[in-house]
């Protein structure tokens, strides 16, 4: 998911964990794609760079935090060994109210499903509830050392993979050595040429509006 920044905080003055949701405009969802090719040689042990450098994808519109006040929930516990976070990213009002319940989704529409007027494949199932770090710790995290944001600031939150399942192609093929096998026969280690990959979200609750996020929707396109 992304996270749109509204108001920014002044250079050198970090923003407390207690007032980062003043800071937030909306929300979207995000496909900030990766070259793993690339992605494979660079992040041991520097992390990725040009891997992730080259395009992003949004959804079109900004869902506000007021829309999705009805489906916060509290953060879930921290697995048992884990360390406990500092004192600087810990408020009790956010972990009691600072995860969203959302359901997510990821689907793959080929060239070849595609010609045969095929329905997109869902890959991937999630929700937002699964976040290990809230969006008030990210950017608390990230203000930490005075960092100042601004306006308009995109803000990832990383792939958000389910406790039972998957969040990326590299998770779902184990990273290229169990290819996925799709409907139309074809398989898939990674992405190919013409390939599709349609990011969509739904905050649902009894006695409430559904809140989509409309579709976050990309196509790979070869240079040839």
């Amino acid at each position: 998911m992304g996270v749109w920044i509204g108001p920014g905080n002044a250079l050198g003055e970090p923003v407390p964990i207690g007032k980062a949701s003043d800071h937030i405009a909306g929300f979207c969802l995000l496909n900030d794609w990766s070259a793993r090719d690339i992605q494979a040689w660079e992040y041991q042990p520097l992390g990725p760079f040009l891997a992730k450098n080259f395009a992003s994808t949004v959804s079109p519109w900004v869902v506000t935090p007021e829309a999705l006040a009805p489906f916060r929930d509290a953060q879930a516990p921290r697995p048992d060994g884990d360390p406990h976070p500092l004192d600087y990213l810990m408020d009790d009002g956010d972990q009691a109210a600072g995860a969203f319940d959302i359901d997510l989704e990821a689907s793959i529409l080929t060239e070849a499903m595609r010609a045969s007027g095929a329905a997109p494949y869902r890959l991937a199932a999630s929700n937002a509830r699964h976040l290990y770090w809230t969006v008030a710790q990210m950017i608390a995290h990230h203000t930490c050392g005075g960092c100042n944001l601004e306006a308009a600031d995109l803000i990832g939150t990383g792939t958000i993979s389910a406790p039972d399942g998957v969040g990326s192609m590299l998770e779902l093929t184990r990273g290229g050595r169990e290819p996925a096998t799709l409907p139309s026969g074809e398989t898939r280690r990674f992405l190919d040429d013409g390939d599709e990959v349609i990011f969509r979200a739904y905050a649902r609750r009894d006695g409430f509006a559904q809140i989509g996020f409309g579709e976050c929707r990309g196509r790979v396109v070869g240079n040839g």
